[in-house]
């Protein structure tokens, strides 16, 4: 069976403040957030290509 976990402690950590932020704030936009968490967690393109499929199917 595939995981969605995502390879790389970045994206994990990524995904974690995301999330949290989302449970506080759940009107935030997704995108403003994923290119925060870019910045703050140094993600690649590719890496921040990975967040924005994430939320889009989550």
């Amino acid at each position: 069976m595939a995981s969605i976990q995502p390879k790389g402690e970045k994206l994990r950590k990524a995904i974690k403040w995301i999330s949290e932020i989302l449970r506080e704030d759940e009107g935030r936009s997704i995108g403003e957030l994923i290119r925060k968490a870019s910045g703050e967690f140094n993600l690649s393109p590719k890496e921040e290509g990975f967040l924005s499929d994430f939320y889009q199917t989550s």
